[in-house]
């Protein structure tokens, strides 16, 4: 430290040569010597000045800069500020306070201004009392430098087993860094700390700036931290040792010197501490700072040699000693036998750090007096000064400073609410109103503060309890005279689910949780404990007769105290009232909380005035501005490009506002920041989820590093919201893979329904049945979609009387061909099914290109009114099958028998008949024939079809691939804003080439096996990605999943059943829940609201099942989408009808249920009623008519009859 002049006379910024060598500061000449001249003008006695030293770097408390000076003599100040330093830096001086501040803009960005520097402070001058100094020798600093011996408490550095050697890189140190480097290494070598090392193990290393301004060294042990078995001795909570001080008076505060070098590494652990630098490798012999087992080491080590002194006269954290005492004379035996304790151990404290004989002492952040606790009163002024944030940083700094001193302050959840509510999710940063009230009340509440006394057990305790919509809060208090005086302060914001509990359970919370935290002073206390509440339910607690599961848990955990509850007035509660009631307040936390349950890290939604938005799709959050000090920081700490800056900046290079900038693109170095500026420029609504190339545009507009595009291209391929979202514009996948070819005609055999055509002739429906050796078809005209059964009739009547058993049968997934019947009657004949993939006609690709020639046939010629399609069929199949197919060169007639059909009067008659033989060989040439053309056209048809695929990524069983949209059901209002793909879903099986079966959830009920072109491989993960499925959250011991939203709701089996969206999961994971089971009713409620025509819990004698809900935890369920409620076991009819099976009469009476009347059931509406009609949603009386048949309708009937004439 050295005193420097501030004189606005000087032209320039002068350092005396003495000083300057000292430093050992380099110097320039100047190629013309400057003349300086003095205040009159006269030119200076020590002559002209030559030299200028190079840029060093100079603090004045927090204020650091590079600076450059004259080398001259220097009479009376070695440093000397002048007309251009004033000029730069704009200080402001306050001669009446001595005060020297900084506040120009400049300085704010480029010298770390951060506090008003004094430049009166001194530091007082410690001197060991008379009384003590026979101890001197504890106090000496020579001494303290020797290495000490081995001890049974040396630091252990236990590896994990089968862990690589760290092997980290060197730093990038400025000069001065380098001098304090060389001056560590000098210093540590001759005191025996270090030595030379050959370890594989190798630590960077840093340096840190103290308060003082000077560099300490820091090893980087990160890398080795990781592969350490933690030493999990525990550190002391401070509560509990402030809690020991009670009725002391006098207070000694001794602070070890050198502390963790106190400590050796145990023998043969030293080349795991091993760190590099430019001079050497060296490894350490003493505990040094970084070491993640190094705290809880030194703390066993001092507590067992103190073990007998702990908590009677003396408490330990750490390397910060405070011996306590009633009196002043058994206070000097105390200090006494702990400083001869400290000799004997080879122990040294730091004098300049101790006070002796003190009546209130600065210990941990707390002010120790005999009347009780009271906060720092320097970082009270530090408080007073703190200005408004103005990002998330700042806050969190905030609030982390103010949370270690919430015990004092009374109503600190309510005012840190709104703060903390500021750095929620991921939403931008926004300093609001009641936020910029509760910053300003809690800065005065620092300042009038009571003094706590320390909980006293010879006196009753009182608590003091009370609960809002957000929070709860408790005071501890004992009696002092004729008044309560505070012990603690407690408070903290309810949990989500909490926050719905009922009135006298929040309240009853607010008790409990004050007992948890008290535990140590209430359970056993001696006298019985007064409870004080305004809710007088709560008086009955111990009497109450009916409690849910919660409330009994709760009641059993309160059997451990002695207390008795009160009711008190609101009033006499005031210190315990922790969160505000005011209107606004409450309108403020409503929106915040509604805000909570869309969970904001998955939503960037803008809310506009009252403008309300439903988000549909877990989108991520809009990501904060990248800011030029957090640049600027991260530039700093990287080697790249502080060995751009040494080396001389160059073309494309340049710096501009302290920032390293290529093509005046700002270079963000590896970290957070490239994950911010990707989100910034691709995830945020302003960016809009666009592709590689607008992406890299929008990114290259301000940011660059090396290989941005390859970072740019990973980011957006492994997005998720794109690849669920965008429609997929290449090739599609998978390359054509045909069916075998038969070896014989109806082998193998195809079949299609065309449906949804015109009545004609009774039929509207037609079977086509093909022959996939010789191409011939069967057109079988239906009357609509025939069953299973009826589908085995015409197979019979049409093909198997014709051609016989085929070997496989090819159709798709329709249900005569996948029910029960179906597949049990293919088994029993021996066919073999190949059904399609799902979603994928080109399976069956030969029937979809017979049925397209069939329509293109009937378009021709049926008439106006498009009902004589049926008498059409039976030519129709005669010009198909007598059609040359390309890929057979031949008709299907003549492929089939061995002749071509008389299609008009020959013009050349002829009666010649070929013999029997003859026609067997020619038939069985042309067969012959038929195969090789057949083998050759589905050659050039794959070769043809695979021009317009690609094969695409491999997909092997395991991966997880996303499934395509494009043919499932969306119950979306509109499908073109629906999502273009779902999933991702694991691949369980490989069927064969372009073909996968997939694991998908129970509730989507369709066939699990697609075709290559309709899955997309999930591109892995993002490189910001690391968030794993949420655990359930606790309520209570019970495990529940949070809900998100509330999507849709319908009637399924008589039973109301919501749409969950689970928070933490994607869409894939949505699930239909019974309402019973959701515990959501602001949720509930806001979709009924924005959705009134949809399906809602019925009204009945009782509560209706949405006000029952009310009392339950919101937001969350006891299972989720892990964890799927177990469904009743229905039958195969059932489930494919989608309604349940008729109940017996009991069933009748529920209230929820449509009473069924007798004069409903008449015989004249059975008759009337068809199979085929449709029935009315949810009506059991027409289910059950459709289903069981007119004669058990009137068995039925009877019943109810007679029983409502018994009645």
């Amino acid at each position: 430290m050295v005193h420097a002049m501030i004189d606005s006379g000087a032209t320039n910024n002068f350092i005396d040569r003495e000083y300057a060598d000292s430093l050992g500061l380099q110097y320039h000449d100047f190629k013309n010597a400057r003349v300086v001249q003095a205040i009159d003008g006269r030119p200076l006695k020590t002559g002209p000045v030559s030299q200028w030293s190079e840029p060093t770097r100079m603090w004045i408390r927090e204020h650091m800069e590079e600076i450059s000076f004259f080398v001259t003599e220097v009479p009376h100040f070695p440093v000397i500020l002048g007309i251009p330093w004033l000029t730069l830096h704009d200080p402001s001086i306050s001669w009446s306070n001595r005060e020297l501040q900084f506040a120009s803009k400049y300085c704010q960005n480029h010298c770390l201004v951060a506090k008003v520097c004094h430049a009166t402070d001194a530091e007082p001058i410690i001197t060991l009392p008379k009384k003590y100094s026979e101890y001197w020798d504890v106090f000496n600093e020579k001494e303290a430098e020797r290495l000490p011996p081995h001890r049974p408490y040396d630091c252990a550095i236990d590896l994990v087993e089968g862990a690589s050697i760290p092997r980290g890189h060197l730093y990038s140190l400025t000069e001065p860094e380098q001098e304090a480097l060389r001056e560590f290494l000098e210093t540590n070598l001759r005191k025996g700390f270090i030595r030379p090392s050959q370890s594989p193990a190798a630590s960077p290393v840093m340096f840190v700036k103290k308060k003082s301004g000077d560099l300490r060294l820091v090893v980087d042990y990160r890398a080795l931290n990781n592969i350490t078995k933690r030493n999990r001795y525990p550190l002391p909570l401070i509560s509990d040792l402030l809690d020991r001080l009670r009725g002391a008076k006098v207070y000694t505060k001794l602070d070890l010197r050198g502390a963790y070098n106190l400590v050796r590494i145990r023998e043969g652990d030293e080349w795991k501490t091993a760190f590099q630098t430019k001079f050497g490798l060296f490894e350490t012999l003493v505990m040094n700072f970084g070491l993640c087992g190094a705290p809880a080491t030194f703390q066993h080590f001092v507590n067992d040699i103190f073990q007998d002194y702990l908590d009677r006269f003396l408490i330990i954290y750490l390397d910060d000693f405070l011996v306590f005492s009633r009196s002043q004379s058994e206070h000097e035996n105390h200090v006494r036998m702990v400083l001869q304790r400290l000799r004997d151990h080879g122990l040294y404290a730091k004098l300049e750090k101790c006070a002796f004989d003190l009546q209130e002492v600065d210990f941990l952040g707390y002010r120790v007096s005999p009347l009780g606790l009271t906060m720092d009163p320097a970082k009270v002024a530090a408080v007073l000064e703190w200005r408004a944030p103005t990002n998330k940083k700042e806050v969190q700094r905030f609030l982390g400073f103010a949370n270690y001193y919430r015990k004092f302050i009374p109503d600190f959840a309510r005012w840190s609410d709104p703060i903390t509510s500021c750095i929620c999710g991921k939403q931008p940063f926004r300093w609001t109103d009641q936020a910029e009230k509760g910053f300003q009340q809690l800065k005065k509440l620092f300042t009038s503060q009571p003094i706590l006394q320390h909980p006293d057990p010879e006196t009753p305790f009182v608590v003091q309890a009370d609960a809002s919509d957000v929070a709860i809060g408790a005071v501890l208090l004992q009696p002092v005279g004729d008044h309560l005086h505070p012990c603690a302060f407690y408070s903290r914001q309810l949990t989500a689910p909490e926050r719905n509990y009922t009135i006298w359970e929040k309240e009853l919370l607010a008790i409990k949780a004050a007992f948890e935290t008290w535990r140590h002073w209430l359970e056993g206390a001696k006298f019985p404990i007064e409870v004080h509440t305004d809710h007088r339910n709560l008086e009955h607690l111990r009497t109450a007769r009916k409690l849910n599961q919660r409330q009994q848990r709760w009641a059993l955990f309160f059997e451990r105290f002695n207390f008795q509850i009160h009711y008190v007035t609101p009033a006499q509660t005031k210190q315990a009232d922790a969160l505000s009631r005011k209107p606004e307040y409450a309108a403020g936390r409503k929106e915040t909380f509604e805000s909570q349950l869309l969970q904001p890290e998955n939503f960037a939604t803008l809310t506009v005035g009252n403008t309300k938005s439903t988000p549909i799709e877990s989108t991520p959050s809009t990501p904060g501005p990248l800011c030029a000090q957090e640049i600027r920081a991260s530039q700093q700490a990287d080697a790249w490009a502080q060995d751009q800056l040494r080396q001389g900046l160059h073309f494309p290079f340049s710096l501009k506002d302290g920032l390293l900038c290529y093509r005046n693109h700002v270079y963000i170095p590896p970290g957070p920041g490239r994950g911010k500026a990707l989100r910034l420029c691709h995830d945020c609504k302003p960016a809009g989820h666009f592709g590689l190339f607008k992406t890299m545009h929008l990114i290259l507009r301000d940011f660059w590093w090396p290989k941005i595009r390859k970072d740019v291209e990973k980011y957006v391929n492994t997005c998720p919201v794109c690849q669920r979202s965008k429609t997929r514009r290449e090739k599609p996948s998978g390359l054509l893979h045909p069916l075998p070819t038969p070896s014989h005609p109806w082998e193998i055999i195809s079949a299609d329904f065309i449906t949804d055509l015109p009545p004609s002739c009774g039929f509207t429906t037609i079977l086509v049945v093909v022959d996939l050796f010789t191409k011939l078809a069967h057109f079988i005209p239906c009357d609509g979609l025939p069953t299973a059964k009826e589908t085995a009739d015409l197979f019979l009547q049409h093909v198997f009387r014709l051609h016989g058993l085929p070997k496989s049968l090819v159709t798709d997934r329709g249900s005569q061909f996948t029910s029960r019947f179906w597949k049990a009657l293919q088994k029993l004949l021996g066919i073999d099914s190949r059904l399609s993939s799902a979603h994928h006609p080109q399976t069956d690709g030969q029937t979809e290109r017979t049925n397209a020639t069939l329509e293109q046939y009937l378009r021709c010629y049926v008439n106006y009114q498009q009902d004589n399609w049926a008498s059409l069929l039976p030519l129709s199949e005669f010009a198909y099958n007598n059609g040359v197919q390309a890929s057979t060169k031949e008709t299907p007639f003549f492929a089939n028998y061995g002749f071509h059909p008389r299609f008009f009067p020959p013009v050349i008659e002829t009666s010649e008949v070929p013999a029997a033989e003859d026609w067997l060989q020619e038939l069985t040439a042309v067969q012959q024939l038929l195969l090789q053309q057949l083998d050759q056209a589905k050659e050039d048809y794959k070769r043809h079809a695979d021009k317009h695929r690609q094969p695409g990524p491999e997909i092997k069983v395991g991966d997880r691939v996303l499934l395509s949209t494009r043919f499932l059901p969306s119950h979306r209002p509109c499908r073109k804003l629906d999502a273009r793909f779902i999933g991702p879903y694991p691949v369980v099986a490989q069927l064969n080439p372009v073909t996968f079966k997939l694991q998908l959830p129970r509730s989507m009920r369709i066939h699990p096996v697609f075709h290559r072109s309709l899955l997309l491989p999930a591109d892995g993960v993002r490189p910001d990605a690391d968030r794993p499925a949420p655990t359930p959250v606790l309520v209570d011991g019970e495990e529940e999943f949070e809900v998100q939203d509330i999507l849709d709701s319908r009637f399924h089996r008589r039973r109301l059943q919501y749409l969950i969206d689970w928070v933490g999961f994607g869409p894939e994971e949505r699930s239909w829940e019974d309402a019973s089971t959701v515990h959501a009713p602001d949720l509930t409620r806001r979709f009924h609201q924005t959705y009134p025509a949809k399906p809602r819990p019925r009204a009945s004698g009782r509560e209706s099942q949405f006000e029952r809900g009310l009392e339950e935890g919101d937001s969350v369920m006891s299972h989720g989408p892990c964890s799927p409620v177990p469904s009743a076991v229905v039958t195969d009819e059932e489930e494919n009808l989608g309604f349940p099976p008729f109940q017996p009469e009991k069933e009748l009476s529920q209230p929820e249920m449509e009473p069924l009347h007798l004069q409903e059931v008449c015989l004249p509406e059975i008759c009337q009623t068809s199979p085929e009609s449709k029935s009315p949603p949810f009506s059991r009386r027409n289910y059950y008519l459709q289903q069981k048949g007119v004669q058990q309708a009137n068995r039925r009937s009877l019943r109810i009859a007679a029983k409502h004439s018994d009645d």
